[in-house]
């Protein structure tokens, strides 16, 4: 019966942790809207802490729901590899998900 007491323990701590991940992931999204809505007053140094918490969170979150991080690595560079290959809007204008491409290859190469 312990035993049982501790997975649920686990289990609750899990959700628990989950719906923290989403709480913050949100609370970034909304600093973001709020210092773009700022104009040029905005911080880029706080804009830039805001957008790497919301990727942290969502590695975590990836992890807490059973998908392992290379996998949540594997799936963002099938979709930039998409977006250029169906010519998406930001490429076609700026060529961002090229350049997101060899960014993310280099640095894999130069840890």
């Amino acid at each position: 019966m312990a035993r049982g007491r501790a997975g649920d323990f686990d289990i609750t701590r899990n959700i628990r942790i989950i719906e923290w991940l989403k709480s913050e992931m949100l609370n970034s999204v909304a600093k973001v809207f709020s210092l773009l809505a700022g104009g040029a007053k905005s911080s880029q140094e706080a804009l830039i802490g805001y957008l790497g918490d919301i990727i942290v969170a969502c590695y975590l979150l990836a992890k807490r729901l059973g998908i392992h991080y290379a996998l949540l690595d594997q799936t963002i560079e099938d979709q930039i590899r998409l977006g250029i290959i169906e010519g998406s809007d930001i490429e076609k204008s700026y060529g961002d998900l090229s350049e997101l491409q060899r960014h993310l290859r280099e640095s894999r190469r130069n840890p």
